[in-house]
């Protein structure tokens, strides 16, 4: 099932993308895709309605990001072993933990906005996942049971602020933007092969990153497991799950975004974003 929000900066309802490709209204069934709708209980009882009957929303003006108010934005850092290389650092022997601020988070095809006295903003295609149900102390062999989700992610960076304004990276990847999500979560029924996505992100047209979800250092599962023996994860939780190689800084010369640019990525069965870049 592929759920998603539709409609203008605060003003998204839920919706469900069906076989047709057609988007029917969620609303009377939920009131948004959040903490309290994004749960096992509230999927069935939308996959036991008869959703021929839920209206066709015919107008399309905007796909907003496809979870709404999450307690928790967490990404992994150099979860890819190319990527961790072409960083010139050690791989990781345990997952690296940062957060992304909420307020972060923006539509698929929202522009990503360069923050003021940025000098290094740069992009990341990743696999995201939200959860559908408490989640703590998870054995790895339980850790699906928890997914409620997967959708397409880019961990847009600012560099500079990330690595060389203090000891934490949290604050190169929290400005308004750098979040977005969707364009809808697919539920996992229907991708059973999620450690075997292709991934891609191109800027201007020109190919940046071509990876694999195979690649990771550590799977979804293990990441599951990991993160509630640190935390309690709660239902609309999200996680990004790191990115393959290609990212600008590592390029000779680096090459950062830039006002005008776009930026095109995508995922296997997870849809497509399509970003234009502009100055604060």
């Amino acid at each position: 099932m592929k759920l998603c929000r539709v409609g203008k900066i605060n003003q998204e309802k839920p919706a469900l993308i069906d076989n047709n490709n057609n988007y029917r209204d969620l609303s009377s069934l939920i009131s948004d895709l959040d903490r309290n709708t994004l749960n096992f209980e509230i999927l069935k009882n939308i996959q036991e309605s008869d959703l021929s009957k839920l209206p066709e929303i015919k107008k399309i003006d905007r796909i907003g990001p496809c979870v709404s108010d999450p307690s928790k934005f967490i990404g992994i850092g150099l979860n890819y072993k190319d990527h961790a290389l072409e960083q010139n650092l050690p791989i990781p022997k345990e997952p690296i933990i940062f957060s992304k601020f909420v307020n972060c988070i923006s539509g698929p095809n929202d522009d990503i906005v360069i923050p003021k006295n940025s000098t290094k903003t740069d992009w990341e295609v990743e696999l995201g996942f939200v959860i559908g149900k408490k989640c703590s102390y998870v054995k790895e062999e339980d850790a699906l049971n928890y997914i409620f989700g997967f959708f397409l992610v880019n961990d847009v960076s600012e560099r500079e602020y990330q690595k060389n304004k203090g000891l934490t990276w949290d604050k190169g990847k929290g400005f308004d933007t750098f979040g977005p999500i969707g364009p809808y979560i697919l539920t996992p029924d229907e991708i059973p092969d999620y450690q075997k996505l292709n991934m891609y992100l191109n800027v201007n047209g020109k190919r940046m990153q071509t990876g694999n979800t195979n690649q990771m250092i550590f799977n979804v599962k293990k990441l599951v497991s990991y993160m509630s023996n640190c935390m309690t994860l709660y239902p609309g939780d999200i996680c990004c799950t790191g990115t393959p190689n290609g990212v600008g800084e590592n390029m000779k010369p680096p090459h950062f975004l830039k006002s005008g640019d776009s930026v095109t990525l995508g995922i296997d069965k997870l849809g497509e974003q399509n970003h234009k870049v502009r100055s604060y």
